[in-house]
C-alpha cells in the first residue's frame, strides 16, 4: 500500500501521511500535520500544521482542519463542515497564541455544513446533524441537531438512532450488531 496524492494537491515537506491514505484534488496539507493510515481527504481540503488525524478518517470536500484540531480514529467530516480555532477572531488583532484545542473522539460523525466552535470535545461515536452549530462539549453517542445544537437522542456505533431517553436508567440492544447500550444518568456506554 502507498499514499495516493493527486497531482493538483500540495503536501508540504515534513507532513506525515499514513499508508493507504488518499489525497484528492486541490488538497493542501501543511508540513506539521500528522495523518494516520487509510484517511481520505476529498477535494479542496486544508490541513493545518498543528493537526492530528487518526486512522480511517474521512474528510469530505471543502473542509478546513485548522491548527489545534485533533481527530481520533474513524471520524467522519461531512462536506463543507467547519472547524474554528479562535473563539473571538478579529482581522486587526493577532490571536495565533490563543488557539483553542478541539478534539473529536473515535467514530464521531460531523454532518454536512455543521460548525464546531473551538475549545470543545465531541465524544466517541457522537453524531452531529447537518447544519448544526456545536458550541459546547458533546457526550459520547449523543445525537445533536440545531442552532445552537441540542441533544435529541442517542446513536449506536452502527450509525442509527437507538431508543433511549435523554436521561435516566435504561438499556437497549442494537438490532444490527447485537451490542448493548446502557444509559446511566445522562451518560451512555456500550456494555
Amino acid at each position: 500500500m502507498t499514499v495516493s496524492i493527486h497531482p493538483s494537491a500540495i503536501v508540504d515537506e515534513g507532513a506525515l501521511i499514513g499508508e493507504g491514505s488518499r489525497v484528492w484534488h486541490f488538497v493542501h496539507v501543511c508540513g506539521g500535520a500528522r495523518i494516520g493510515k487509510n484517511v481520505s481527504m476529498g477535494q479542496n481540503v486544508f490541513v493545518g500544521n498543528q493537526v492530528t488525524i487518526g486512522d480511517n478518517c474521512k474528510i469530505q470536500n471543502n473542509v478546513s482542519v485548522y491548527d489545534n484540531v485533533h481527530l481520533e480514529e474513524g471520524v467522519f467530516c461531512g462536506p463543507s463542515m467547519v472547524f474554528t480555532n479562535v473563539y473571538n477572531p478579529r482581522s486587526l488583532i493577532e490571536r495565533k497564541n490563543e488557539y483553542l484545542e478541539t478534539t473529536v473522539k473515535k467514530g464521531a460523525t460531523l454532518g454536512a455544513n455543521c460548525t464546531v466552535v473551538c475549545g470543545i470535545t465531541i465524544g466517541e461515536y457522537a453524531f452531529v446533524g447537518a447544519g448544526a452549530v456545536i458550541n459546547k462539549d458533546v457526550p459520547a453517542y449523543a445525537l445533536m441537531v440545531g442552532v445552537p445544537a441540542k441533544q435529541i437522542g442517542w446513536m449506536s456505533e452502527f450509525g442509527e438512532q437507538i431508543d433511549l431517553p435523554l436521561a435516566g436508567q435504561a438499556e437497549v440492544i442494537c438490532p444490527h450488531t447485537g451490542a448493548r447500550y446502557v444509559l446511566d444518568g445522562s451518560k451512555v456506554t456500550k456494555a
